[in-house]
């Protein structure tokens, strides 16, 4: 089983009153340079085979903060990127609220497509595709990392729970949170979801579980808890 380690970027300038999507040079600004600190520090003890980053300079600078001590070099994937927001980029959220299909977005979102962008089933699709790329790149034995925004976290989160895109919003993604999703060959399980402060036990599973005909899990020779221990969702 493949475990995913979902951790959104830090905060910047941009995150909260403006839609920053692709917009270049956006960088952590000094509250997310300590959030990607703080979550560096948290995953240290955690072994990775790999840190998968967004292109864009938020995530990257991110996922180097969690790199940093490890021999490991952040890979950059597009399919990780912010959504394509197109014309919406760089517009006040409290104007964007404004807008038509914003009511779109928040209660039907599977058929929201941003003017001169992508769609959301689009961004979750090629989300997804590239965390089963990763899965079979890595094996079924693999614990990796991926940097990335929130509304592709939930994309992904959504897709794993089994949930209709236009569930999407009720899923939760903060700044500098880490969400987690073990991959069997059944079916994923959500380990934690946006995570902000809870520690690394039980996030990566023992040796000893495997997975039985029912698809449930079986620890054998253990009594360790398979699931996560505190977090918020």
């Amino acid at each position: 089983m493949t475990t995913v380690i979902l951790v959104r970027h830090g905060l910047t300038a941009m995150t909260g009153p403006v839609l920053a999507g692709w917009t270049p040079g956006v960088h952590l600004d000094e509250r997310g340079r300590r959030q990607a600190r703080a979550v560096a520090e948290r995953l240290a003890p955690l072994e990775l085979d790999a840190i998968v980053s967004s292109p864009l300079e938020r995530c990257r600078e991110t996922a180097a903060a969690i790199a940093e001590g490890r021999a490991l070099t952040v890979q950059t994937d597009d399919r990780f990127g912010e959504c394509g927001y197109g014309d919406w980029t760089g517009r006040p959220l409290r104007e964007l609220a404004e807008e038509p299909l914003w009511k779109v977005v928040q209660a039907h979102p599977s058929a929201a497509v941003f003017p001169g962008g992508e769609s959301l089933a689009e961004v979750q699709s090629r989300a997804v595709r590239a965390v089963r790329d990763w899965n079979g790149r890595l094996g079924e034995k693999a614990t990796y990392l991926v940097c990335s925004h929130g509304d592709v976290i939930k994309a992904i989160v959504a897709d794993a729970l089994g949930l209709h895109l236009d569930q999407f919003q009720r899923i939760t993604a903060d700044p500098a949170s880490v969400t987690v999703i073990r991959y069997t060959p059944l079916r994923p399980f959500l380990i934690r979801a946006n995570d902000v402060g809870g520690g690394v036990a039980n996030l990566v599973p023992p040796p000893e579980v495997s997975e039985d005909r029912d698809g449930g899990e079986n620890i054998t020779g253990s009594d360790a808890a398979v699931g996560g221990g505190p977090g918020t969702a």
